[in-house]
């Protein structure tokens, strides 16, 4: 336990994902963590994300969400920005002081320069050549998708079936920029449904521009908590 409360992790995105691994994080003894998100929360909202209800419609979705974790645990040290992730704003997140990244960005540029970043974050460079790097967990497309049981975790290059993981790839592809390590993703392996029509617009980035691409709380509930999982899961590993 004091393993887990020593470290720092920061979350880029704390909608239908993020929330929910926020909270899982913190109700299993994380006590450092900064939420990133730069959107209020909306309506449209309400179905899937943890702290978006009819009493905090308007507010940022990092300080609703920051309120609750303290109701969890007040000694929690929560950092809510709300601002997004970007190339542009990348320096001001300090990754190299984190030893947990999680992606949970929908912007398909701004979720690339994350990884990117995130993978070549080198802290030996700043402080204690033996203190490992950060360590990245990313969330595909959770979107129009019903099953629980088809979600599973893979390396990036090894996720299948996944529009957004396909459309990453060939970007980096072209672009010829890589993440310069691996990192685990959570991603489903069913195919996503077709989308029906569109919806109000809540500000928020959506992969596809077009259409708002509908979620489910089961869906992006499961996605959150095995993000949260797989922190556990490498804390635990150090001892062994």
């Amino acid at each position: 336990m004091e393993r887990i409360q020593s470290k720092r992790v920061i979350i880029f995105g704390v909608g239908g994902v993020g929330s929910w691994c926020a909270e899982c994080l913190v109700r299993e003894g994380i006590e450092h963590l900064t939420l990133v998100d730069s959107d209020v929360v909306c309506p449209t909202n309400v179905n899937r994300q943890l702290m978006a209800t009819t009493k905090t419609i308007g507010q940022p979705k990092v300080e609703a969400l920051k309120s609750r974790l303290l109701d969890i645990n007040p000694e929690a040290e929560i950092l809510a920005l709300q601002k997004n992730y970007s190339k542009e704003t990348a320096a001001d997140f300090h990754l190299e002081t984190y030893d947990y990244i999680i992606d949970a960005i929908d912007s398909l540029k701004d979720k690339i320069e994350l990884i990117l970043q995130a993978t070549s974050t080198n802290k030996s460079l700043i402080s204690n050549p033996l203190i490992p790097n950060p360590t990245l967990f990313s969330s595909m497309g959770a979107a129009l998708r019903i099953d629980p049981t088809k979600v599973r975790v893979s390396e990036f290059w090894k996720v299948k079936g996944d529009p957004l993981a396909a459309a990453m790839r060939s970007a980096m592809r072209k672009k010829k920029l890589f993440p310069a390590r691996k990192f685990l993703c959570v991603h489903s392996e069913e195919q996503p449904l077709p989308n029906l029509g569109t919806a109000l617009q809540d500000g928020s980035q959506t992969f596809n521009k077009t259409q708002t691409n509908g979620s489910l709380a089961h869906i992006t509930g499961i996605f959150g908590m095995t993000l949260a999982g797989l922190v556990i899961q490498d804390i635990k590993a150090e001892t062994e």
